[in-house]
């Protein structure tokens, strides 16, 4: 066991609800009058078990992801460590001071201005007024509302409400830092920003405990995961490992490479695709080998027959260019089945979702036998690699080191070539 100082320790941990089939009496009045409408109505209700059993325990300065689909129990995991609901069974201990943002702008008081919610919340986190006024223009230049401060927060944009709330989460300090998905809410840049403030509060010895559905923002903060699924932990381990679990949780089965499969096509075409990742469930490691497959149809080879393909992000903005032009491809002159493989030996992808574009045309004449969009989706994830490689936008983190093409068809000898980068 890791002689590591523990910040938080999770035995057994239970959450029951219990779903009432008729309202609970608020008043003495309303309690009597369902005595005399229903006097022998059972009060029990169906038993919900939103955590049942959960063993976990986090060292101090570890940024750990709590992942799972909707349902799952990951609200109410950060809850209970919150201490904002007890858990029904189990144990559950903390050292240090938690500091909690569960949804955008909690514990702000919507008729107070920037400047008094600032103290309001960082009294309710537990600090002095002297140690909020210490990080007063830290917190306001960090959400950028400083033309606000005096603006009650009710007129606040969302955008300006979540990145105040978060700026007095981060920066007050807290040992034990719990943020849930109220990232959504910001823009990219926001984002960005949030998650580099959240790695300097692990590096320097705090806890965080982030719950997302954006594996590349998992990816890119933590290091370990904690998998939960009807109420469960299925899974306790590296980031890497818990997404594909998590993939292939979503996908109902084992994972496999995503594929793309055409059917009822005549004249040439792209038959099937297919992207082989670093790891299971469609999840890619940034920097490590990627292979993408195409199988071809060809009744009807012209001299200028090409194939390309292109890897594009989720902003709809083509990042990798890949093609076979050359003269000597023999889908050019002989009808048949071929496989067209392409391989990245380093595909530095910046982190996000990527689908896959497949052309099949005719470069003399421009006739465009084929054409397909959105295939094949599979995220890359920065797990594993250094913060300061991080790439978050297209210009400056697409990398390939001298992609190669491969062209089987059955019963004859394959023909390669390299796509200049």
């Amino acid at each position: 066991m890791s002689s590591e100082p523990l910040a938080i320790e999770a035995q057994g941990l239970g959450k029951r609800y219990v779903i009432s089939t008729r309202a609970a009496a608020t008043t003495l009045a309303e309690r009597l009058g369902q005595l005399v409408r229903a006097p022998f109505a059972a009060s029990a209700g169906e038993e919900l078990w939103a955590l049942r059993d959960v063993d976990f325990r986090i060292p101090a300065g570890s940024a750990v992801g709590v992942i799972g689909r909707n349902g799952a129990g990951k609200s109410t995991l950060l809850k209970i460590l919150s201490r904002i609901t007890p858990p029904t069974r189990g144990e559950l201990r903390l050292r240090g001071r938690v500091g909690s943002l569960l949804e955008v702008g909690t514990g702000f008081h919507p008729e107070l201005t920037g400047r008094e919610n600032i103290f309001l919340n960082g009294a309710i986190l537990g600090m002095k007024r002297r140690e909020i006024a210490a990080r007063f223009d830290a917190i306001v230049a960090f959400a950028e509302v400083d033309r606000f401060l005096e603006t009650p927060v009710k007129r606040y944009s969302s955008g300006m409400y979540v990145r105040l709330a978060f700026a007095v989460a981060a920066h007050l300090e807290p040992e034990i830092l719990v943020v849930d998905e109220v990232l959504a809410v910001g823009d990219a840049e926001f984002q960005r920003k949030c998650l580099g403030k959240m790695g300097e509060v692990a590096g320097g010895g705090r806890t965080v405990i982030f719950v997302s559905h954006s594996m590349a923002a998992v990816s890119a903060l933590t290091q370990r995961v904690l998998l939960l699924d009807g109420g469960c932990c299925r899974f306790d381990g590296p980031t890497a490992e818990g997404i594909a679990r998590y993939r292939a949780l979503q996908g109902g089965a084992e994972a496999v490479p995503a594929q793309y499969v055409a059917e009822g096509r005549r004249g040439n075409h792209v038959r099937s695709a297919r992207v082989h990742t670093s790891d299971a469930g469609g999840v890619h490691r940034h920097g490590q080998p990627l292979r993408v497959e195409f199988d071809l149809e060809v009744p009807e080879p012209t001299s200028s027959l090409c194939f390309s393909c292109k890897l594009v992000d989720a902003e709809d903005r083509n990042i990798v260019h890949l093609w076979c032009f050359a003269p000597e491809a023999r889908f050019r002159r002989e009808a048949g089945r071929y496989t067209l493989r392409f391989d990245l030996p380093r595909a530095r992808l910046f982190q996000g979702a990527y689908t896959l574009r497949a052309f099949l045309s005719d470069r003399r004449t421009n006739a465009m036998f084929d054409e397909l969009h959105g295939l094949c989706p599979f995220e890359v994830t920065m797990d594993g690699t250094h913060r300061d490689d991080y790439a978050w936008s297209a210009g400056d983190c697409t990398y390939l080191e001298s992609a190669q093409w491969e062209l089987r068809r059955e019963g004859a000898e394959a023909q390669r070539g390299t796509v200049a980068p």
